[in-house]
């Protein structure tokens, strides 16, 4: 196909959801496929959860975990996949309900989703922005043989600033950020195998392959021990999230319909099995699982690295981390800032004039980004009160975003409207798309629960806070005003024909054009 035909295609498949093209296609296969790599930031973020299964259940559920729990974020993923093919906007599986569900349940169940959808993706670079600071903070204190003390307050003003250098970073045009974003693949996979081949030469009491896949030990005060274990789920649930991130960009790349979802399966396949790979060799190596637990700088697998390769080695890869989630930060924040500005074209947030703005000199949506910025730094700062509260968001992103998936492949299963795009699963759709929900219900009533018992205000999981909150928050607005201006996805010529008190009077046709 010639590129001027891509190129048509590419802007009558925008036209075709009522969308006005508006940003650059600089996005490629190699830069989607590394942009939906480096959402999961698979080294880095075994790095900052592996301490979750270990607690539950030692070496047996760091690797079944992952297994078990990896094979239904699989489900998701293939699924989420499916849907992108078909709709490939940068609203993302939010805009998927304007053609799934009913007409008179449009507005209601995509409000629904799309605040969920954006909990969980402010959650998650929150998440991220912290645990960068953390390894920050851990290879400082590692190169002062531990004799720097890393406290709270330290660690939420690094991250404030870590995440204005992503707010940054992410002003720049779409051609930078394709640049950047294809080289992160090849870091990202260099530095995975590189350690794993360092850490199985250079350690010297490794442990048994029975003691890897079968050692059952918790320290959560769980009982019985098996429930325990289940909340060795985090880890992988935690990584293998935000699957649709790479949805919210189509607007910016060519052949979004097969590039996509191409990427979104194939990206989740290569967290899921190198994952499993990376987390055995890391049992293998970690010595006493009570040891590294009990690191004074709060980061297990870089203890491991010290413990094994040294105070160079330790540090090389503690800052490889760093690098690799800020990878994830910067990919995780270009895809928030387009679903800000997604959902404002659709008038589903506060000022959503400001935030649809785009900025001539770069082309991308800057208003949405610094918004963005804003909210991830203050969801950071209960941190200052509450350590406790810090893993709650790191558990509400998993809730979150999994469930602002799953309300779209219901109303798929539910109405019979969807109509397959280029990749799809056939006639293996159905089963998957039921498993990933049933997988969700089941992981998000263990993800509520407090990780260790007793319960203290010190080990309580703030995550239902945190969703509570916002959904409430949300509740509040659609009857203070979002039910007065908010009939679900619309086209972006009506977002600027039409004032926002005129919005509820348009009728959509079922291409969601008002006639």
């Amino acid at each position: 196909m010639f590129v001027g035909d891509m190129v048509q295609e590419d802007s009558e498949l925008a036209t075709k959801f009522g969308y006005n093209p508006v940003f650059k296609r600089e996005f490629g296969y190699l830069a989607t496929f590394s942009f939906a790599v480096s959402i999961s930031g698979l080294f880095s973020t075994v790095m900052t959860t592996m301490s979750y299964p270990l607690e539950a259940g030692g070496s047996s559920a760091v690797v079944w975990c992952w297994f078990v729990s990896g094979a239904g974020c699989m489900c998701i993923a293939s699924s989420i996949s499916e849907l992108v093919s078909a709709y490939p906007t940068s609203g993302g599986l939010y805009f998927t309900i304007s053609r799934l569900a009913p007409d008179s349940w449009v507005a209601s169940i995509s409000w629904l989703t799309g605040w969920l959808n954006l909990l969980g993706q402010v959650a998650g670079v929150a998440s991220s922005e912290y645990g960068a600071a953390e390894m920050l903070l851990a290879a400082v204190s590692m190169s002062r043989d531990f004799k720097y003390e890393i406290d709270t307050n330290t660690t939420v003003g690094v991250m404030a600033a870590l995440t204005i250098i992503t707010g940054c970073a992410n002003s720049l045009s779409t051609y930078w950020m394709e640049k950047m974003t294809k080289m992160y693949v090849i870091f990202h996979v260099c530095v995975l195998v590189s350690c794993a081949i360092a850490l199985l030469v250079m350690t010297k009491d490794k442990h048994s392959a029975e003691y890897v896949f079968t050692h059952v030990e918790s320290t959560s005060g769980w009982k019985p021990i098996g429930f325990s274990w289940l909340f060795g789920f985090l880890s992988v649930s935690w990584t293998m999230t935000d699957y649709d991130a790479t949805a919210h960009i189509t607007e910016e790349m060519s052949d979004p319909e097969r590039k996509a979802p191409w990427a979104i399966s194939l990206a989740m396949l290569f967290t899921y099995v190198a994952g499993f790979l990376f987390n055995i060799v890391l049992c293998f190596c970690m010595g006493n699982p009570n040891d590294i637990l009990e690191s004074p700088i709060d980061q297990p697998v870089a203890q491991i690295f010290y413990n094994s390769l040294g105070k160079g080695g330790g540090m090389f890869f503690t800052i490889a981390g760093l690098i690799i989630i800020k990878f994830v930060t910067f990919t995780a924040m270009q895809s928030l800032g387009r679903t800000v500005f997604a959902f404002s074209r659709d008038r589903l947030v506060p000022f959503s004039n400001v935030w649809t703005r785009v900025t001539p000199w770069t082309g991308t949506p800057l208003y949405a980004v610094w918004i963005s910025v804003f909210f991830c730094i203050a969801i950071n700062l209960i941190g200052l009160g509450s350590y406790a509260a810090i893993s709650g968001v790191f558990t509400v992103c998993s809730i979150a975003l999994d469930w602002s998936y799953c309300i779209p492949v219901l109303c798929k299963l539910f109405f019979g409207k969807f109509q397959p795009g280029p990749w799809h699963m056939g006639p293996f759709s159905t089963i998957v798309n039921i498993w990933a929900c049933l997988w969700t219900l089941f992981v998000s009533v263990i993800f509520v629960l407090p990780t260790a018992m007793p319960v203290s205000a010190n080990s309580m999981n703030y995550a239902c806070v945190f969703l509570v909150a916002v959904l409430f928050f949300s509740m509040i607005y659609w009857y203070i005003r979002g039910k007065f201006v908010y009939t679900g996805p619309i086209t972006e010529a009506v977002a600027d024909d039409l004032s926002e008190s005129d919005i509820p009077t348009a009728q959509k046709t079922d291409k969601g054009t008002p006639v």
